[in-house]
């Protein structure tokens, strides 16, 4: 159970002027960083502080500029409540709200025997979405304390807040990535002070944090803020084929990377979209706009621009190219990656895939190659039209470019590839009945941060692979490698492209044969 310990005497601190001093060797709730000192919350098995700022509120004229340093504070903070999350409106997935720019904060959990002496492993956490989402919104409990790690999550500019870009802006389309690069710095230079080893940090995410953790790894300006990496989920090296998402949009090259040049050409027809086409005075105006105004376009700069000296090139190109941050990493994919996305854009919407639409949804994907696709992916071998669809997309969307990224990966550093295979998962959204999503995208994270929420939805079996996950995430974290006792064996990807397969039971957690699972030798055949 989760309860504050009785709180020092702050005021007789501040009175004899010794809160400098405070340290937090001893595991209490008070501790000093750089811009003064924090008052978290203790209990028996953690410690947590909540709502640091790591940078200045990227308000007014700080709105689409590079992170500034957080001011100072005289007086302890209280760090017992999470800050604000960046500005979101709800989508039909998360519930989740805010207009509040000061929100540049980040939260660190750690077991209670983590102190300035006995530091350990730091792992850093980039939530997914890109334009909905908090670190608070985490819970680090358990993976800190069954992992012995600190885990830190991070707030960061969200969709046009973070990936806004104009031709009058310094290295605009990057903020996001900047913000996070920014808390990296802070976690370099302040983690000591919690317990973290600084000098052993793991960067991970999820989706669009999967998507950030590879940019920082072709970054320049990340270089040496972190030590190793967790991809999960990723899309560095994926395309979009005509009506993956929807019926009628269009095919994209790049899904999550767009050059700068395309992203300041929409900033630009936005702006007079939105009454700021004075050029003369075009920032100043888009400043001044309410968060109210702007909120509606967070999804039109959710991809990363590439083409400043955050991000200077393709970050896909850089990957294949061999130039990218030679680290350990771990990396993988859920089993049925793109389900959640179906039943979200068609099922939920009333309008799931039939058997009709089905052969036309290849043709718009695929053209001349749609009846070859159809041949592999009968309607025979799946309960509906729409879990048809969805393998169809998971296999060559997701399996395939993750798979291609992890071989990269492998050319330069040690690498553990990983499939999520939980196809009983908890799901926490309203599919339609019916509707089996599998092991469906982001199902994994919760095995990672789990709450009281998994905790009542999961069965023995899902708690023990529960366990297993976060304990073979925190050896990495330790020591490049996820593997320890009690543990089943977990060998490297290369150079026999081995894959670990993460399911619940006796014989859940074994060797998968991803390229059969997934159909690879066809996917790599047709283009």
């Amino acid at each position: 159970m989760r309860k504050s310990l009785s709180v020092l005497s702050v005021g007789a601190l501040l009175a004899t002027g010794c809160a400098t001093s405070v340290r937090i060797d001893d595991a209490g709730e008070l501790v000093r960083t750089a811009n003064g000192a924090l008052r978290g919350t203790v209990t028996a098995e953690h410690r947590l502080f909540q709502g640091i700022p790591y940078a200045a509120p990227p308000v007014g004229p700080l709105r689409w500029a590079s992170p500034r340093p957080a001011e100072k504070w005289q007086e302890v903070r209280d760090a017992t409540k999470p800050g604000s999350p960046c500005p979101q409106e709800a989508t039909e997935y998360a519930d989740s709200t805010s207009s509040v720019e000061d929100c540049l904060f980040l939260n660190v959990t750690a077991p209670r025997s983590a102190t300035r002496r006995t530091p350990k492993p730091t792992m850093v956490w980039i939530h997914g979405d890109g334009v909905v989402g908090a670190g608070s919104h985490f819970d680090a409990r358990s993976l800190a304390t069954a992992g012995d790690v600190v885990v830190v999550t991070v707030n960061y500019r969200l969709g046009i807040f973070g990936g806004f870009a104009h031709p009058g802006l310094a290295d605009s389309g990057s903020f996001g990535l900047q913000d996070q690069q920014a808390a990296l710095r802070w976690v370099r230079e302040n983690i000591r002070d919690f317990g973290g080893d600084a000098g052993n940090v793991t960067l991970f995410g999820e989706s669009y944090g999967a998507q950030s953790t590879t940019a920082h790894l072709t970054s320049p300006s990340a270089k040496g803020l972190f030590d190793k990496a967790i991809v999960q989920s990723g899309f560095g090296l994926m395309d979009l084929p005509a009506g993956a998402m929807m019926t009628g949009v269009p095919a994209v090259e790049w899904f999550g990377w767009r050059a700068l040049q395309d992203a300041e050409t929409e900033s630009v027809r936005l702006a007079r979209e939105l009454g700021c086409a004075d050029s003369a005075r075009v920032l100043d105006c888009l400043r001044s706009l309410p968060v109210s105004a702007l909120v509606p376009h967070m999804r039109s700069f959710q991809p990363f621009a590439f083409g400043s000296s955050v991000l200077p090139e393709l970050p896909a190109k850089v990957l294949r190219e061999g130039r990218a941050q030679r680290i350990p990493v771990i990396t993988g994919t859920t089993r049925d990656e793109h389900s959640l996305l179906v039943g979200l854009f068609h099922d939920m919407l009333g309008s799931p895939v039939t058997e009709q639409e089905y052969p036309r949804l290849l043709a718009e994907a695929f053209g001349a190659k749609a009846e070859e696709v159809l041949a592999k992916y009968p309607l025979a071998d799946y309960a509906s039209p729409s879990l048809a669809w969805s393998a169809v997309l998971t296999d060559r969307m997701w399996a395939r470019s993750n798979f291609e990224q992890a071989q990269l990966f492998a050319r330069s550093a040690r690498t553990f590839f990983y499939t999520f295979a939980d196809r009983n998962a908890p799901m926490y959204l309203p599919l339609p009945q019916g509707f089996t999503a599998g092991a469906y995208h982001a199902a994994d994270v919760p095995y990672l941060f789990p709450d009281a929420e998994f905790h009542r939805a999961s069965t023995p079996g899902q708690r023990a692979l529960s366990s297993a996950m976060m304990r073979y995430w925190a050896n990495f974290a330790r020591a490049a490698d996820p593997n320890g006792s009690g543990l089943p064996k977990w060998a490297p990807f290369g150079p026999g492209e081995y894959v670990q397969s993460l399911a619940p039971g006796a014989n859940g957690i074994t060797r998968a044969d991803y390229p059969a699972q997934h159909k690879l030798g066809f996917w790599n055949g047709l283009n």
